[in-house]
């Protein structure tokens, strides 16, 4: 089922002007058009942008969301094993961030019982 970018962004619960820069930037290769030249998304282009979209929300730098797009368009023998290998770096520095703010939380929560005792 076609989508039309503003249906496509509420989907996903992005802004259009967010589908649009990740067009420009080249996160998004062979989004068809009307004949009137508007831009037309199928339920592969949802999928990849929410993708996308999660790999972006979790911190990953826009560069490195370029080359997994990349991959993603590269059909070749060993691409899904690159594919994998990219998201299980961008995973590892997920937990390193998640252990990062799991300790700022512990520093929070005991300075939080030291100002309720105090009261």
């Amino acid at each position: 089922m076609p989508y039309t970018p503003g249906e496509t962004a509420e989907r996903l619960g992005v802004s259009i002007d967010t589908i649009r820069y990740y067009e420009k930037i080249g996160l998004m290769h062979g989004i068809r058009r009307t004949s009137g030249g508007r831009r037309v998304f199928s339920d592969d282009d949802l999928s990849r942008l929410g993708l996308l979209r999660c790999l972006r929300d979790s911190g990953m730098p826009i560069a490195r969301l370029r080359r997994f797009a990349e991959l993603l368009a590269d059909d070749g023998d060993d691409a899904a094993g690159r594919r994998a290998e990219l998201l299980e770096e961008h995973d590892r520095e997920i937990d390193a961030k998640v252990e990062q703010l799991r300790h700022e939380q512990r520093r929070v929560r005991e300075k939080i019982a030291w100002y309720r005792s105090l009261s």
